[in-house]
């Protein structure tokens, strides 16, 4: 699933606009830019156990399972590989749609190497 946000977007905006998309899934792995108390109770809602680090600063501190956690480089190396394609890592593209369509280019040539 890939949702387009402008790029001066914050996290929380991104993820507000996917919470009523997400697939059924057991677990979800996020960084810390999604710390927050209605993001969480949101997955919760829908039976996805949110393994997000809590942020330095938050007063009560969040258990998450570091192991799995530990998983996420999997997402990191991906974007990545993507980045190394500088129309996308620029956003060279001023338009969604063209964007969307040179990620999706990037992720064929990425898959089929």
């Amino acid at each position: 699933m890939l949702e387009l946000t402008e790029g001066q977007a914050s996290d929380y905006k991104g993820a507000r606009a996917l919470v009523d998309k997400l697939p059924q899934a057991t677990e979800l792995l996020a960084d810390r830019g999604y710390d927050a108390d209605w993001f969480r109770e949101a997955l919760q809602e829908k039976g996805i156990e949110p393994c997000i680090p809590p942020k330095k600063n938050r007063k009560t501190q969040h258990h998450y399972n570091k192991e799995l956690y530990k998983k996420r480089h999997i997402i990191e190396n991906s974007f990545s590989k993507l980045k190394d394609w500088r129309r996308i890592a620029t956003r060279y593209d001023r338009c969604a749609h063209t964007f969307r369509a040179a990620i999706t280019i990037a992720v064929i040539v990425i898959w089929w190497i």
